[in-house]
């Protein structure tokens, strides 16, 4: 009985992991986007709580996709230390477009 009760939790334990929202990974695989994810996953960085991650999702929103880290500290609720204490966990590379294509450049006639 003891071992069916054992096997019953590991089960809901295993289950509960896969339940558990996974945060919107950068493409290095361990760093939030944060130009594509939403409050929950936000909230997970340290020091960002529901409100302010409510504040990030807002002011990208209303100002587009963030350019660079630092704009982060744009957000009312982070300054630089809060921004130097997560900076390692988040990226852009949502907002990287790629470049533009050259046009070939027209030959001169000799």
């Amino acid at each position: 009985m003891h071992n069916k009760w054992l096997l019953t939790v590991g089960w809901i334990m295993v289950l509960a992991l896969f339940a558990a929202p996974m945060p919107v990974l950068a493409q290095d695989g361990n760093k939030i986007d944060l130009n594509r994810a939403d409050v929950e996953e936000l909230d997970t960085l340290p020091g960002i709580g529901p409100a302010i991650a409510k504040r990030i999702v807002d002011y990208r929103d209303e100002n587009g996709p963030f350019k660079k880290a630092e704009d982060l500290m744009n957000v009312r609720g982070i300054g630089e230390k809060k921004f130097l204490a997560l900076k390692d966990q988040v990226d852009l590379s949502a907002s990287k477009e790629p470049e533009p294509e050259k046009e070939p450049e027209a030959e001169k006639e000799p």
